[in-house]
């Protein structure tokens, strides 16, 4: 091979010293051809031997050589063609399998000898099964590992489709070998690669390891090519594979100690043999993997042979894992083995070896729920021994997350979550984030798959499961990381309390108790989206007994207790400083004491009633809060029916005199306008009818058009005139007979005078667009024809 220049980079120089040697292959090749054309044998075998000299090199990276080594084959295919023509027209290929033999270099003359041996075993001159065991052997003569690789590479190649395939029989054995003879053959050339492969390693100078390393994964299919030769054979049985194959192919790869070949070899072999091999030669297989390198990542081979298994249980063609073999006890004992000899194991790639038991559990035997958690107790187990710190981080709790979340993916179900008695408790290895993580993952596949909680038991399996969710933790920060992710995940867990629904009223009860204790501790900043969901149950749940009043002798008093949980619970979010809110919910069950007729309803109406009207004089200081609440706690009051004239009326004069009595003039001729319902549509317990107090509607129209006049912006002083006009519209329209044309006269007259004194602009616009439309309607009332036609209304 010519010397080439020092200048050159090392790309450039392998594919100048490539160019060469093609170029001395397609120069050799080119005088073989002609003399095979001439019939000149020893000629084109001293060309041929030229040729694949160039084969002898040491020069060439492993890429680059199998450039070489491709170009040269194509070659000898002519040679190979040649030589069967020859064998056709009556030529001994003995004498030329002797002949070869004597070329001088040992390179070439064991290329030569390959090709003419596969010629020679078409021949059937000799039993092939001894011409297999001469190439195989004389192979050895080649030991430069990448020389000694592509040679023994070409042999398999050469002999691919000769190798012996007959069944073992009781009989005489076949001249020409059985399948025991092919694995023979086989076997020895794996194992003598494999050597070569190895030796690799430990040539050359201690820098350049990363540069061979490269260099041997480049050829590391030339060695796992045996396995796949072997895998082919048709007449390997179980029994053969167990006790000749897979037994010498591992005691190989262990007795090389090299992590490389190990791993690489252990995978050739789960992927190339077939599932039913490594379901009877599961046990021997996983005892193997526990004694390879300590620096062979098993991570890799264990969960690659569980994904291939899962994936035959799981394929439509098969019968699944055979009962006489327990596949997950045995995966399991030997991971927990190999996990416990292999201390320097990182804690990733143990959790990760979990991962693959679990998935093997729910793929294999779904309805063993006590496989899925005795993997998890193992889990913990090895948290127990194995990892120090506190609280695990990094890649150790992102390998633990995925864990957890298989089951919460396949099972769909967090019933079957709760059944799982070491699920939870591995919560407390996350730090406070994933804790949370973990628990809004779970939280939203209750609410995806409207999974109902139906015990007290289940209810508080799920909230001590989520307490992250539920109540502060010892670790989480002063402030949540981002307030509007917390508003979302107690959003959330309001949603959650829509899913405890029991089958029966009495154990309904029993949960939202239970949910009240939990949800009670979450702190101030939880309350105000878990309790409002609560109170809301609590309310439903009275309707529930009210409904079933003709089973349930006890009703009555059940609905009461329910009501006073209630009541607790609204007042812990008024001790919050939640007033508008406690406020609304006591107006709520204030509503649904007097949809219910039970034997307390108008006390407790009346006490939820007079709760909220206390919230609002003594905690609401905000003008438009203030006017949102008084409008709220009267039109509740209009649709109250429970009260009796007792309760009825002081209520109600405590209304109107609290709407007089807002700061601002606006809101108080809004909030009197408002309360002009109060004398005309309430009832009280002893009435069917409507009040219809007539006067008293008007006294407070002409209060609203008094305080309306005394606002100081003519704007706002215009646009309360026309709400009030649109008021006495509608009680003239029900028939107050208090409400006049003349008086309707009076008012529109009054908003006339004061329009022209505003200022131009958008404000003006829409009172004037307000006002007209108005008066359109009062004329589509006078052209109706109605019975309040406002006849005589001129305008």
């Amino acid at each position: 091979m010519p010397a080439t220049s020092q200048t050159l980079s090392p790309q450039e120089e392998q594919e100048k010293l490539l160019e060469e040697a093609l170029q001395v292959v397609k120069m050799q090749s080119f005088q073989m051809k002609r003399c095979l054309d001439k019939a000149k044998l020893m000629d084109a075998l001293k060309h041929a031997s030229s040729m694949l000299g160039e084969l002898r090199t040491s020069m060439l990276s492993p890429k680059t050589y199998y450039e070489l080594y491709m170009s040269v084959c194509d070659e000898l295919r002519h040679l190979e063609l040649f030589l069967v023509e020859e064998f056709n027209k009556g030529r001994k290929i003995s004498d030329l399998y002797e002949l070869v033999q004597y070329a001088g270099n040992i390179v070439p003359r064991l290329y030569l000898l390959i090709t003419v041996g596969a010629v020679y075993i078409r021949a059937n001159e000799a039993p092939r099964k001894d011409i297999l065991k001469d190439l195989v052997e004389m192979c050895r003569g080649v030991q430069h590992p990448q020389r000694g690789l592509f040679l023994r590479s070409y042999l398999l190649q050469c002999t691919r489709n000769m190798l012996p395939d007959i069944a073992v029989t009781s009989g005489p054995k076949p001249e020409d070998g059985d399948v025991r003879d092919s694995l023979d053959f086989i076997l020895l050339n794996f194992s003598e690669m494999n050597k070569l492969w190895v030796r690799m390693q430990h040539q050359g100078h201690s820098r350049e390891r990363d540069k061979r390393e490269r260099e041997r994964q480049e050829l590391r299919i030339l060695v796992g090519t045996n396995l796949v030769r072997l895998s082919q054979l048709e007449s390997i049985d179980v029994n053969l594979y167990s006790k000749v194959v897979l037994k010498s192919v591992l005691e190989q790869v262990v007795s090389c100690r090299d992590e490389i070949a190990q791993e690489y070899l252990m995978e050739c072999v789960i992927q190339v043999f077939p599932d039913e091999f490594h379901l009877a030669t599961l046990d021997f297989f996983l005892k193997t993997v526990g004694d390879l390198h300590q620096s062979v990542n098993v991570k890799n081979i264990i969960i690659a042979l569980i994904d291939r298994l899962a994936s035959f249980a799981n394929r439509d063609e098969t019968s699944g894992i055979p009962e006489d073999v327990h596949l997950f006890d045995i995966f399991s004992d030997q991971v927990a083995s190999i996990i416990q000899a292999r201390t320097e194991l990182p804690s990733e790639d143990v959790i990760a070896l979990q991962v693959s038991l679990i998935n093997l559990a729910l793929k294999c035997y779904r309805q063993r729920i006590d496989y899925v958690d005795k993997v998890l107790k193992s889990t913990i187990d090895i948290f127990s021994t194995r990892v120090q710190q506190e609280k695990i981080e990094g890649a150790v709790s992102r390998e633990l997350l995925r864990l957890l979340k298989i089951p919460v993916d396949n099972y769909k179900d967090v019933l079957t979550l709760l059944q799982l008695n070491h699920f939870a408790p591995l919560f407390t290895y996350f730090s406070y984030a994933a804790r949370k993580d973990i628990s809004v993952y779970v939280v939203n596949n209750l609410i995806e798959h409207s999974t109902q909680l139906r015990t007290q038991t289940q209810v508080d399996g799920f909230l001590e499961m989520v307490a992250p969710l539920v109540v502060d933790q010892g670790d989480q920060p002063a402030e949540p990381d981002d307030p509007e992710d917390f508003v979302e995940e107690q959003g959330l867990m309001g949603r959650v309390v829509n899913l405890f629904q029991a089958e029966a009223a009495d154990d309904q009860y029993l949960i939202l108790t239970a949910a009240r204790k939990h949800f009670g501790s979450g702190g101030e900043s939880r309350i105000r989206y878990t309790l409002p969901a609560l109170v809301f149950a609590a309310y439903r749940l009275s309707v529930w007994y009210y409904k079933q009043r003709e089973e349930d002798d006890k009703w009555s008093k059940k609905c009461a207790k329910i009501f006073k949980f209630a009541h607790q619970t609204i007042l812990a979010l008024a001790k919050a400083d939640m007033s508008e809110l406690a406020l609304r919910l006591f107006i709520q069950g204030s509503l649904t004491a007097n949809q219910i007729n039970f034997d307390q309803s108008e006390t407790v109406a009346y006490e939820f009633f007079s709760q909220a009207f206390s919230l609002y004089e003594e905690e609401i200081s905000e003008s438009r809060a203030q006017l949102s609440a008084i409008t709220l706690l009267i039109g509740t009051f209009e649709r109250m029916r429970c009260f009796s004239e007792e309760n009825h009326d002081p209520l109600r004069t405590q209304l109107v005199l609290a709407s007089s009595k807002l700061m601002k003039k606006p809101d108080q001729c809004r909030a009197v306008t408002v309360s002009s319902h109060l004398f005309w549509s309430s009832h009280t317990r002893d009435s069917e009818q409507e009040s219809r107090e007539g006067k008293r509607v008007m006294e407070c129209l002409k209060k609203s058009l008094r305080i309306a006049g005394q606002c100081m912006d003519v704007s706002a002083q215009v646009q309360l005139y026309v709400e009030v006009l649109n008021r006495y519209l509608f009680y003239y329209e029900k028939g107050a007979g208090e409400v006049t044309t003349v008086i309707l006269k009076q008012v529109i007259e009054k908003i006339k005078e004061q329009l022209p004194s505003l200022e131009s602009g958008e404000e003006a616009d829409q009172i004037n667009k307000h006002f007209q439309n108005t008066l359109v309607h009062i004329r589509h009332q006078q052209e109706a024809e109605a019975e309040h036609n406002y006849a005589g209304l001129v305008f």
